[in-house]
């Protein structure tokens, strides 16, 4: 029979018709005279009824060997319920089953199908298709899908053109590490997957497109966490003509379109700006979460005659206050926060908490001289808590922002539904390596810089700032990217300040330094993290729940087992070995 619409839209105004629906057995309930059965599929449920008195013995036989997850197919009467079920969308209505068929059996699943299961991350991977029938990993990946079309449909009215860009491509060095790809033609040769397809974007401006947009897949072999998966999608644009104030204006056009197609709201425009060095100082973090203060507060000048040589000979001081938090943490719970402090290179993390009017805590005697001063800085009140790093500013700006949030997070300061957007521009366009000992690119080696501090390409590569922007959501980054370069001669000095040599330069990117001698357009573009952007609509705090069909935090995809190995012949066929490693 013809499905007659999903069961989870069935409503009342379609009491007295004749409809069939299939889907899945979520609950079965016999008592006796009747049998009640909860009929799930995609849309929700339906509660149907099968009588005895009303259908065959067989129909009354098959409704009694139903079980969880068992495929069926019903016909039968919308009918009103007499008792209304206001939790569910259906909940006025029930099926007088007429004819039932079962179209498949079910074992008994690992998990129970239902929302707020307690079913560890691997087990729900390895099961993924059992998962997602959940309501809420269904709901979560058709937001997914509403997402893309809004973006796609705001995009389109642009005059943006959907174009595709190679998936197996050239191998290079800057960024993430690649995934390799073995060439059985070319042996001894290799394809990398795309980490962005940002070069072949670029040559589509040269190409003369003008605006390109697509929704990509992207590959980078980094280590995972929350927020990040080997294989990503972006949403990516690039422009020809356009400043970097306009690119910013249509990106905020598109996110206000997708929230209010996707969560009828209605966003502020145009969004905050703030540099770079401000975030790091203020926040202590290049993608500030704003939803809540606890600003950093630079105390360095005002310790500097302090006894207390901890502060006085340190390079910066600077400190949080976390008001009235002073009775919620121990001696032994800021002991814990001291360990995270160290995580982040912090030699030590000292405080100081405010009780009956006074200072109080192991270094509250070396401060005593400041007392009025401190109290007047910060702003003290009865009941703060105090938390101070002592070290380069780098390392206590990043240090107390790290702590920053996770303060929040525990003392539950933080609006979970409130959305707040900013840019964060006036990047340094370099960043320095310990790993390396070298400068590398902050965001790519195709940034332009900005104009006045183009001559530091030969000096201090510290003072090259960069016409590139972040754009923040709730302490995400949500995306991010810049005007590029589009004459070859200070493309030449770009990767001669990243330390490659010519022939380096050439090997790598001689197709882009070639195409820039053939009337290469000014050009920029963005790109936004669309697993993230739908993570944090969703409100999950993990991208797999976003994802159909994602890695766990070993980057092993439990349900199909890869990585997996492969046979001798497949690897001879690439002419390549394995070695063992015990």
């Amino acid at each position: 029979m013809k499905r007659s619409m999903y069961a989870g839209r069935v409503r009342k105004e379609n009491i007295g018709e004749k409809v069939t629906l299939k889907g899945w057995v979520d609950r079965r309930r016999n008592l006796g005279n009747l049998i009640f059965i909860d009929l799930r599929d995609r849309e929700g449920i339906v509660q149907l009824v099968i009588n005895p008195n009303h259908v065959a013995e067989a129909v009354m036989a098959t409704a009694e060997s139903l079980r969880s997850e068992f495929v069926i197919e019903v016909t039968g009467l919308v009918a009103e319920r007499e008792q209304a079920n206001e939790k569910i969308a259906t909940g006025s209505v029930e099926i007088l089953v007429e004819q039932v068929r079962v179209l498949n059996t079910a074992k008994t699943t690992p998990f129970e199908i239902k929302d707020g299961i307690e079913a560890s991350d691997d087990t729900r991977l390895r099961y993924r298709y059992l998962d997602l029938r959940r309501p809420e990993m269904l709901n979560n990946l058709k937001l997914r899908a509403k997402v893309t079309q809004s973006i796609r449909n705001y995009l389109d009215g642009l005059d943006f053109i959907d174009i595709e860009t190679p998936i197996l491509t050239k191998s290079t060095p800057e960024g993430a590490r690649d995934y390799l790809v073995p060439s059985r033609v070319n042996k001894g040769n290799f394809y990398a997957l795309p980490q962005s397809p940002q070069i072949t974007k670029q040559l589509l401006m040269n190409a003369a497109f003008d605006r390109y947009y697509q929704i990509v897949k992207c590959f980078r072999d980094e280590d995972l966490r929350g927020d990040r998966q080997p294989e990503f999608t972006q949403v990516d644009l690039e422009t020809s003509f356009l400043s970097d104030g306009e690119i910013q204006d249509i990106t905020e056009g598109l996110i206000a379109r997708v929230m209010k197609d996707t969560k009828g709201i209605d966003v502020k425009l145009p969004f905050p700006r703030m540099s770079y060095e401000e975030a790091m100082n203020t926040y202590g973090s290049d993608k500030p979460d704003t939803r809540f203060e606890m600003l950093l507060q630079d105390l360095t000048s005002l310790v500097k005659q302090t006894d207390f040589k901890v502060f006085s000979e340190a390079p910066a001081v600077k400190a949080i206050v976390v008001k009235g938090a002073a009775e919620h943490y121990s001696r032994k719970d800021i002991d814990k926060l001291t360990e995270v402090a160290k995580q982040y290179g912090a030699k030590g993390l000292a405080w100081i908490k405010v009780a009956n009017g006074e200072l109080t805590g192991p270094i509250a005697k070396f401060l005593t001289d400041l007392t009025e001063d401190l109290t007047e800085c910060l702003q003290l009140e009865e009941k703060d808590l105090v938390l101070f790093v002592a070290d380069t500013l780098e390392i206590a700006n990043v240090t107390l922002g790290a702590l920053r949030v996770r303060l929040a997070k525990e003392l539950k300061l933080i609006d979970a539904s409130a959305f707040h957007f900013l840019w964060v521009v006036d990047w340094p366009m370099f960043e320095w390596s310990e790993d390396e000992g070298r400068y590398t690119a902050a965001h790519h080696p195709f940034t332009l810089p900005q104009e006045e501090t183009v001559q530091e390409l030969s000096g201090d590569l510290s003072k090259v700032r960069a016409v590139a922007y972040d754009i923040v959501l709730n302490g995400y980054e949500l995306g991010g990217g810049s005007l590029r370069i589009n004459h070859k001669p200070l493309q030449e000095q770009m990767l001669t300040a990243l330390g490659f040599t010519k022939e380096e330069a050439y090997d790598q990117f001689g197709f882009l330094l070639e195409a820039m001698e053939y009337g290469f357009p000014p050009h920029g573009g963005l790109a936004l993290g669309l697993d993230r952007f739908v993570m944090l609509l969703a409100g999950e705090e993990n991208i797999r729940e976003v994802i159909a069909f994602p890695k766990n935090n070993r980057a092993i995809d439990p349900m199909t087992q890869a990585p997996s190995s492969v046979n001798q012949k497949q690897l001879e066929e690439l002419s390549l070995q394995i070695e063992r490693h015990e």
